[in-house]
Parts: structure tokens; sequence; C-alpha cells
């Protein structure tokens, strides 16, 4: 299904050998496709990403650059032809996975197998959005993005539409991975917070925001569910101080439910501003 589109993206990138290392094209290419998405819809790093754009075009002939826009258009051709880890694929069709670079993708099979398995049958699913009105994935080490995206396609084989019932957090020490999982996220309309860090120390470095969990209004959508569950805390430690203590008067201090404070509009998340 994605082998055509596969090899024409791997032969376009070798036309920049011998005179430009493959690893290092392959990883410009993928920071320049992240960086021309998201300045389209994250202003907040536009001037940032602009210019580091710029830098990197201007390592090259305008003929390797142009190869850029036609790898493009060949994984949007290989994703709209089916869902899959398709720039995965392609860093191992082209040998950048060796033992020396230490870098080695999750197969997409695997990655179907992995999340059929994690996020259960259509029933689990329904309580799951029925709950919180959505699904929420983190993803610790996230690659290019194999797991996440096995997880949307299994959501859609369920009759879920990803694209409103789920979001993914995903973080990974490699800026290349970020960038290409950010590409193919963005191509598929997943909503995603992906960031270049450290999972195990918690130590991040840039954030990425996919134009779906931006157009969606992901930040109040978080924002809200995290409010719900605070208020649900609190209720549950309150009745189980009150359970331990037993019942309380009036009189000795217990407060009237006509007294008790109510949420009010004020107190509503807003969608907090991306530019």
């Amino acid at each position: 299904m994605h082998e055509p589109h596969l090899k024409a993206m791997a032969a376009l990138l070798r036309r920049s050998q011998p005179h430009h290392d493959l690893y290092t094209v392959f990883g410009d290419c993928m920071e320049a496709m992240a960086i021309a998405m998201a300045n389209s819809i994250d202003l907040r790093e536009r001037e940032k990403r602009e210019a580091r754009y710029l830098d990197i075009v201007g390592r090259y002939r305008r003929d390797v650059i142009d190869l850029f826009p036609q790898v493009l258009s060949e994984l949007v051709q290989a994703l709209e032809a089916g869902p899959g880890d398709v720039l995965g694929a392609l860093f191992h069709d082209l040998d950048l996975h060796s033992k020396a670079r230490g870098q080695y993708f999750t197969p997409y099979a695997l990655s179907r197998c992995m999340a059929k398995a994690t996020l259960g049958n259509r029933e689990n699913v329904e309580a799951m959005i029925a709950q919180h009105g959505f699904v929420t994935a983190m993803e610790p080490a996230c690659g290019a993005g194999s797991m996440v995206i096995a997880l949307a396609e299994t959501m859609r084989d369920i009759g879920h539409n990803y694209q409103h019932h789920l979001h993914v957090t995903a973080i990974d020490i490699d800026p290349r991975a970020i960038h290409m999982a950010y590409i193919q996220f963005s191509l598929l309309h997943i909503p995603a917070h992906l960031m270049v860090g450290n999972a195990l120390s918690g130590e991040m470095q840039d954030h990425w925001f996919t134009p779906a969990h931006i157009l969606g209004g992901w930040n109040a959508r978080l924002a809200l569910r995290q409010r719900r569950e605070l208020v649900a805390e609190t209720a549950q430690r309150a009745t189980a101080a009150i359970a331990a203590t037993g019942p309380t008067s009036p009189s000795q201090g217990a407060v009237p439910p006509s007294h008790q404070p109510r949420a009010s509009q004020q107190s509503m998340p807003r969608q907090l501003s991306l530019f």
C-alpha cells in the first residue's frame, strides 16, 4: 500500500548524494517540513522557527531544496492510501537505523497489535468517552509516532472519530523523531502536544502543537477535564473525612447545602491563546 511512495521518497532523498550526508539531509528535510506545517497555525513560535527554516534551506543548493516538497507530496499520497508509520519505514529503508546511530522504530504491525491490546474493546472506549468526552494517551518515547498512529487507527476501526475523541501527549529525546511524528500526526489530523525532552527527568526543551490540537480547542477541553477531576477528588476526600468522623450537625460547623459555594461562569476555563 505504501511501498511505491516509500521507494519514491527514498529515491528523491538519495539524489542529494554524494554531495551531502543522507542522515543529515533526512533530518533537515523532516525539520523543514515540520516547521512549514507548524508556522501555518502556531504563531507563538513562528519567528524563531522561521529563522531556523531559513538556516536549514540556506545550506543547500536549489535542486536539493526542491526535493523536500516532493518528499512531502509522496508522504501525503501514502497516508491517503492508509494510515501507518510511513516516515519510520522510510528511515529504515534508507538504512539510517544502523547500530552506530542506535535508532530503531517499532514496526507498524507490532504497534497495531499493541494498540488493540491497550485500547481494549469498543465498550471500554465508549465508557471512557462517556465519562470524560475523550480518551487521552501518553507516549513517553514516541519515535516517529507508530504507536499513536496505530491507536488512532484502532479507534477509527471500532467506530470512533479519533480527531474528536483522542488527545495525545508525545515525548522523545530526539528532535528528529519529534519532527517525524509531528508531520504524520498533522497530516492525519491527530490532536497532539509533542515535546522534545526526557520523559524520565521531566526536562522539556521544545513544544509542538498539531493543527488538530489548536483548531479543536484542546487547551480548554483538557483544562475542563482537569478541573472536573479536581472537584471529584476533593468531593471524594470530603466524603471520606465525614465518614471517618461521623455525622455533624449544623451547630457543629457543617455548612448547609444552601450556603455551599457553587461553580460560577467565571470559574469555567477559557481557550488559552496559542497566537
